[in-house]
Parts: structure tokens; sequence; C-alpha cells
């Protein structure tokens, strides 16, 4: 056996585990014990604490998360108005589920859809006033919810680590 920086590995271990591993040969070997409790962290922790801000909205406002999502989006747009398209990217929706999901915030006075008149086939959800006020007095119970169950359990120094790591994977997030 040969050592590597003062583990020992074998020519049977794992590729991972070897010095001429190569990137494609990782994905056939198993995670790690770290690799594993980051990944499953981070999948527990975004169930947990959407699934808590979901029922917290949903209790205090009628309101699912995905429907307070576009409603923020919505909010934030120039003259509270986004074409369809361009709000089921910023949501991360199909345009199939944003379709559904404007619908319902269309029968509840929420939001209203608009067509160009220059372009017929462009179709603008645009937040109605009933809708800006929920949006806001929902932001209350929004913000309270993310502090309580994760950036208050968290200190600054974890904080901005997990921001680093997870930017790192997604780039740095540009509010919109």
């Amino acid at each position: 056996m040969q050592s590597l920086q003062g583990e020992e590995y074998s020519p049977t271990l794992p590729a991972v585990n070897r010095p001429d591993a190569r990137r494609s040969s990782v994905k056939h070997a198993r995670l790690g014990e770290f690799e594993l409790r980051a990944w499953q962290a981070l999948l527990h922790s975004h169930h947990d604490v959407t699934r808590r801000l979901d029922a917290e909205l949903r209790e205090e406002h009628g309101l699912s998360l995905g429907s307070y999502d576009v409603l923020v989006r919505l909010a934030r747009a120039p003259e509270r108005s986004l074409r369809m398209t361009e709000l089921a990217n910023r949501v991360m929706l199909s345009a199939s589920g944003l379709t559904r999901m404007v619908d319902q915030l269309v029968d509840e006075g929420l939001v209203e859809r608009e067509r160009v008149e220059q372009d017929a086939r462009v179709v603008m959800a645009r937040l109605t006033d009933r809708g800006s006020r929920l949006v806001r007095e929902a932001a209350r119970t929004h913000l309270r919810g993310i502090r309580d169950h994760f950036t208050g359990r968290l200190s600054q120094a974890q904080l901005r680590n997990v921001a680093t790591a997870l930017e790192t994977i997604t780039c740095p997030h540009q509010a919109h």
C-alpha cells in the first residue's frame, strides 16, 4: 500500500480515493460521510422550513408559499406587472403550473391578466391593489418565519458560510 497525505489507498479502493481519479469516475462512487450529510441536511432543511413557512402563510393569510412568491415578484416588478413567461422563470414554475396558480389568484382578485396591445400573444400578470395589500401583510409573517425557522438559528458566521457555499453552486442571487 502507498500513502496519500497520510492515508493509505490501494488500486482496489473506489476511484475517488485514488490520486488518479477523474471527475467522470466520481459519479459511480458512493457519497462520502460529509457529502451525504450536507446533501441530506440541504434537502431536509429546505423541506422543513418551506413547509412551516407555507403553513404559517396559509393559516394567517390564506396564501400558499407559492402564491405568496408570485405576489412578491409582481410587487417588486415595474408597474407591478410581468410577462407570464418572465414570471414563470422568476418563481421557478413551468408555464402551465404558473397559469393554474395565476388563475386562482385572478379568481381571488389578487392578480389581473392583461394582453399587450402591440402583441396579442403576450400576456401580462398585474398585481391588483387588493393583492398589494395582502402581500404587504403576508410579508411580515413570511419574514418572521424565515427568522424563526432559519436565519435566527444560525450565527452571522454560519449564515455567511451557508450563503457562500450555496452561491458556489448557484451563483449569487440577483433580486428580481
